[in-house]
């Protein structure tokens, strides 16, 4: 073992450590906790209005909703489902939305000022995971040729993008161009997607600020398509796959007319998702009002993950309604069930495919906001070399753990939830993470030497300028 591994692997006992630690004195001073945490909250606004996308990690909203954990806060909720991300995010600014599901990215890029500038803040992760890539059947079948198969026959995971090389070669030859499509500039589809490009070896491309494509030498062309327009664009041939949430990805096996190959806890084991996001002077105005709203979605995440998934099934139901994602029962329930169908009929358990509340899901950790940071510099939205302390006093402007754990000590204080539930002797900052498929382990106190370690990217001082590198 080397001494890296060791030591990553000795931090993370050391967290649960000083986790169960900190949990222990908490305990002993929870006979002094002050009644008025668990008195109900007075509500600046009761009656508020939540944005969300129709896709399967819109759920916690969902639940909250159906099982009366907004109500029991005392608020009247009315959900919405949006046309696209950006106006989600719009409407949030302008004020047309008191709150919205958002991409994990997304108060990241309006808060340093990628594409929208506002200042947008999250105190509540909702998911893990939950996303995947998908080729069309023509680009699978030649991508098959190099993959190895097991002793089932059935091809081996996770699937690397340098078996897509020879496909883009051979376009390339062709004089044609490889297209993808991911949901958002700033998604986790957008990074997840450039993550596994990269280190198969396949140039995603950059931005520059005066080209917000993407696409300044890229090998790959990756562009904007709404989640529920995947399916439909990749058949007419517009790209030739994509990276997107669920149930888009199952939509496409049950179609017929293209295959997963990846999903994104193979990329990157548990990685953080989709957040609850409203503006800063929202959550300014209205101090109760968001700590009742992050309560109940907390029940709902515990909901949707309590005992080993057992109210998976009754989620499917609620989830497929037409005021949620309003799709077929079946395609909901191949992933959020606690499988996952690459090829048609090659059906695996993937237990960790939707994670709403297990290993510190909902806590909006500091850490993840880096590495959301360090990607937007490897790619160029970030045009500039920024100092590792810029990167932590940004992410903790926008990821607000003060806030979550307001939250977490009410719902304690009311017997809702163990304290033993959330991480509150954490920081913020996960141990190193080993859990990407490149091997490449991520620290978030080192973002620099993080950066430096990738292959495919920009590197210290270099910047994007008329279509190239410069150092």
């Amino acid at each position: 073992m080397s001494h890296e591994l060791s030591h990553t692997r000795l931090s993370r006992r050391g967290f649960l450590l000083s986790s169960a630690a900190f949990g222990a004195a908490a305990v002993a001073s929870t006979s002094i906790v002050s009644k008025a945490l668990a008195a109900p909250l007075k509500l600046e606004k009761d009656v508020v209005k939540l944005g969300f996308i129709k896709l399967t990690d819109m759920a916690p909203l969902a639940i909250a909703q159906e099982k009366g954990f907004f109500e029991d806060e005392g608020l009247q909720v009315s959900l919405e489902a949006q046309a696209n991300w950006k106006v989600n995010l719009d409407r949030v600014i302008t004020g047309e939305l008191d709150g919205a599901h958002m991409l994990a990215g997304q108060p990241i890029g309006a808060t340093i000022g990628f594409g929208t500038k506002a200042d947008v803040i999250t105190p509540l992760s909702m998911d893990l995971n939950g996303n995947a890539i998908t080729v069309s059947n023509a680009v699978w079948a030649e991508m098959k040729k190099t993959i190895p198969t097991g002793a089932d026959g059935k091809p081996v995971h996770p699937i690397s993008a340098s078996a897509l090389k020879p496909v883009i070669e051979k376009l390339k030859a062709e004089g044609k161009a490889f297209a993808m499509g991911m949901v958002f500039p700033v998604s986790t589809h957008n990074y997840e997607l450039r993550y596994w490009l990269a280190a198969g070896g396949i140039h995603p491309g950059f931005y520059a600020p005066d080209n917000s494509a993407g696409q300044i030498l890229a090998e790959a062309l990756l562009s904007v398509t709404p989640p529920p327009q995947m399916p439909a664009t990749m058949e007419a041939g517009t790209i030739m796959g994509y990276c997107v949430g669920e149930p888009w990805n199952q939509a496409a096996v049950f179609k017929g007319i293209g295959v997963p190959v990846i999903t994104d806890d193979e990329i990157w084991k548990n990685n953080p998702e989709k957040v609850f996001g409203v503006t800063k002077k929202w959550a300014e105005e209205n101090p109760n009002t968001l700590l009742a709203i992050v309560k109940a979605m907390i029940r709902a995440c515990q909901w949707l993950d309590e005992g080993q998934g057992r109210n998976r099934a009754e989620a499917v139901k609620i989830l497929a309604k037409s005021d949620y994602v309003g799709a077929d029962e079946k395609v909901i329930a191949n992933s959020m069930t606690g499988t996952f169908e690459y090829e048609k009929g090659d059906k695996r358990a993937v237990p960790d495919f939707n994670v709403f509340f297990k290993y510190f899901a909902t806590y909006p950790f500091a850490s993840d906001a880096v590495w959301y940071l360090t990607q937007m510099r490897r790619w160029g939205q970030i045009p500039t070399a920024q100092t590792d302390a810029w990167y932590a006093e940004t992410a903790a402007k926008i990821y607000r753990a003060d806030l979550y754990l307001k939250a977490a000590e009410m719902l304690v204080a009311e017997g809702k939830a163990q304290r033993a539930d959330f991480p509150l002797g954490s920081d913020g900052y996960k141990a190193p993470d080993e859990g990407f498929m490149d091997g490449i382990v991520y620290d978030g106190r080192r973002p620099n030497a993080y950066l430096a370690a990738l292959k495919i990217g920009l590197k210290a001082n270099q910047t994007v300028a008329g279509g190239t590198v410069v150092d």
